[in-house]
Order: structure tokens, then C-alpha cells, then sequence
């Protein structure tokens, strides 16, 4: 059963909102030849999952007394933890303890990519940039979560960076095109982490956890909601005007339909139901999923 604990403290599928653009970067590097360097590959994707685990438990220690409060409040399945710590299912301490040894786990593999396969000399900065963003987005003192930053720390964490990483471990250079195509997955990924504040608004304001929505209130982050969403899409063509293959576009019309759909609902106070609240929560990370495979399928496509 510990072993069954520690998957769900990990929260593995939540891996996919950086595993897809990490793709999507490397397949833009090879494009449109294909080629891949698959053993930077995989360790480069090994050791982004080391420090998006990091951040991972380090929200679990330091997010402990929202969590706590949040199980009876409106938590759903995509706020308040994993609840593993406030069950005192696993202790604080080996948590941290853990969260040490995929960072340090994570700063070996970038060693390895940058010593021995020369993977360029911003390979270890790449790597460094995302452990600061991971270790301290929840833990003080810099606590960005608490900030009304944390959503700009996650837009560069899981849009520009693996996006970018992925793509400078094959080339050894930066693309603005890559910087291009990752606007959209960070507006997107910015609306993923903002509606996930909505059911824990009751438990972050009592312990006066300033995130960006108890900082605007339930209405204007309807609001920035849905003004996101006509960011993302704007974003996406203008990726397109510069070089993302046609076929993504293609690819994400139904994303488009959808995203446009749960801004009416946003507007139109759909949140204010924890039914309905609960499927946008879900159908909002699916948009993110989408937008990045959708770019995926698009240079897949038109090779």
C-alpha cells in the first residue's frame, strides 16, 4: 500500500502538461527530417519529470494547510493535493527528503547531457531556471503561489521552458518560432492553473494564500478567463503565420470550438455550480493537452 501512496502523492498523469510541449520541441528541432537524438531525448524528458516531481511535492508539504481545509470545503478531484500528507498517509519529512533526490537527480542528468553529449552551454541554466521555479513556487520564502506571480512562474514552467528545452537539447540553439509556438500552451496552461484556484478559493483565502484569483475575485478571473482564451488563439495563428505547419490548424479547430466554449461558460458564471465547475476544470486541461498535440500532429503530418 506505501508504494501505492507514493504514485498518488507523485500525481503522474499531471506529468503530460510538460511531457507534451518537451515533445513537441524536440520533434521542431528534427522537423522536417524527423531526426531525433534519442538518448538526449529521453534523458532530457527523465530529467524535466524529476523537476516537475519536485514541484510536485514541495505543493504537497508547504500547500498543507490549504490542503487540510480545502477537503471540507469545495475541493473536487483537481484541487487540494492529493491529500496523501493531510491523511497523514506518508510523513512531511520523507517528502522533503524526496523532493532533494529528484532534484539532485534531475541536476546529474543535466550534467550528463551537458558534459558528455554537448548539448550546449545553456543546457544546465535550462535545467536550473526550472528547479528555482519548481523548489519555490510553493515553499518560502519566495512562495510565488501566494504572490499573485505563481501563474507567470507556471506560464514560463510548463509553456516557454519545456517547450524550449526540448528543442535545445536536439539543436544545441534557440528558435523564435519555438518561442512562438509555446504562447499559446502558456496561455492555456495559466487558465488550467487559475480555474483550479476556483474550488480552492474558500480554503486559500482563509489562509490568506494571495494567488491571482483571490487577488481579482471570482467574476474579473471569469473574466481573464475567457480573454485568455482569445490570447491563446490569436497566439496559435500568429504561430502559424510564422512557420507552424498548416495541418496543426487543422488539428486544433476542435480545440479552438472548445476553448471558445468554456469562456461563454466562464462568462456566463457556469463556476458558480461545483458540477459544472468540475468539467471545466477537466475539459480546461484538456485544452492545454490539446493545443500541444495538435502542434505535434501537425509536423507529424506534413513531413
Amino acid at each position: 500500500m506505501q508504494i501505492k501512496y507514493w504514485f498518488l502523492l507523485s500525481r503522474l498523469p499531471f506529468l503530460s502538461v510538460m511531457i507534451l510541449p518537451y515533445i513537441l520541441g524536440a520533434l521542431l528541432a528534427g522537423y522536417p527530417e524527423g531526426r531525433l537524438n534519442w538518448p538526449v531525448f529521453l534523458i532530457g524528458l527523465f530529467a524535466c519529470s524529476m523537476v516537475q516531481l519536485a514541484a510536485h511535492y514541495s505543493g504537497e508539504v508547504y500547500d498543507l494547510a490549504e490542503d487540510r481545509l480545502s477537503v471540507n470545503l469545495e475541493k473536487n478531484f483537481f484541487s487540494g493535493g492529493s491529500q496523501i500528507l493531510v491523511k497523514n498517509l506518508i510523513g512531511s519529512k520523507h517528502v522533503k527528503r524526496l523532493i532533494w533526490a529528484v532534484l539532485l537527480l534531475a541536476v546529474i542528468l543535466g550534467v550528463i547531457l551537458q558534459c558528455y553529449f554537448k548539448t550546449g552551454r545553456w543546457t544546465l541554466s535550462l535545467g536550473i531556471s526550472g528547479i528555482v521555479c519548481a523548489y519555490f513556487y510553493s515553499k518560502p520564502p519566495l512562495r510565488w503561489v501566494s504572490r499573485g506571480t505563481g501563474e507567470l512562474v507556471i506560464a514560463y514552467a510548463f509553456g516557454w521552458l519545456p517547450l524550449n528545452t526540448g528543442f535545445y537539447l536536439q539543436s544545441a540553439h534557440f528558435d523564435i518560432l519555438g518561442s512562438l509556438i509555446s504562447l499559446p500552451i502558456a496561455c492555456s496552461v495559466v487558465n488550467m492553473i487559475l480555474i483550479n484556484e476556483y474550488p480552492d478559493y474558500p480554503a486559500d483565502k482563509l489562509v490568506l494564500k494571495l494567488n491571482l484569483l483571490l487577488r481579482l475575485g471570482k467574476e474579473r478571473g471569469a473574466m481573464l478567463y475567457a480573454w485568455l482564451v482569445v490570447v491563446t488563439l490569436v497566439t496559435f495563428f500568429v504561430a502559424l503565420v510564422k512557420g507552424l505547419p498548416l495541418p496543426a490548424g487543422l488539428f486544433y479547430l476542435p480545440w479552438l470550438i472548445l476553448s471558445l466554449y468554456l469562456a461563454y461558460q466562464m462568462v456566463s458564471g457556469a463556476y458558480r455550480n461545483r458540477q459544472n465547475l468540475v468539467k471545466i476544470c477537466a475539459l480546461t486541461i484538456l485544452v492545454n493537452l490539446g493545443i500541444s498535440l495538435s502542434c505535434i500532429l501537425g509536423l507529424i503530418f506534413s513531413r
